[in-house]
This record gives structure tokens, C-alpha cells and sequence, in this order.
């Protein structure tokens, strides 16, 4: 059984992030790049989980659906959501 490959393909989303914000939101558009702040701080990955986990409620998406895939430890990053 071959598997048909899927007809729509992953999204790329542009996002800047704010960490050790005063609390969790994501704001406005800016030239192309979505402006997220999280409480998290940057250490250890704790920022890009919590923009995970922030994304994925504002989508209405499972987590496992994003993942980072440019800019893990700088502000500026590439998430990739799957259809």
C-alpha cells in the first residue's frame, strides 16, 4: 500500500519573540513577522516551548503540529505548522 502524498503542504510563519515579557500574547504583524511575547526566559528552550504552546491554542492546533526550524536560540524564528 503506497501512501498518496499530502495535498497540502506545511506553512511557514515568521515570528519575533519577546521572552521575560510580562505575560504571554501575541500581537501585531510587522513587515511580515508575527510579534509574540512570553513570561518564559530564553534559557534552555523554555521560550520556543512556550511560543509552541502559545501558537498552537491562538491556531486551534495540536502542538505537535509546530516545531521550530530557523532561529533557536535567536528571537527571530521560523515555526512550521503541518497540515
Amino acid at each position: 500500500m503506497t501512501r498518496e502524498p499530502n495535498p497540502v503542504p506545511d506553512r511557514l510563519l515568521r515570528v519575533r519573540v519577546q521572552p521575560r515579557s510580562s505575560r504571554n500574547a501575541i500581537g501585531d504583524e510587522l513587515d511580515g513577522v508575527l510579534q509574540v511575547r512570553v513570561t518564559a526566559p530564553p534559557a534552555g528552550g523554555a521560550a520556543n516551548a512556550m511560543v509552541i504552546k502559545l501558537l498552537a491554542k491562538h491556531l486551534g492546533l495540536a502542538k505537535s503540529r509546530l516545531e521550530v526550524v530557523r532561529g533557536h536560540k535567536s528571537r527571530e524564528k521560523t515555526v512550521r505548522i503541518r497540515p
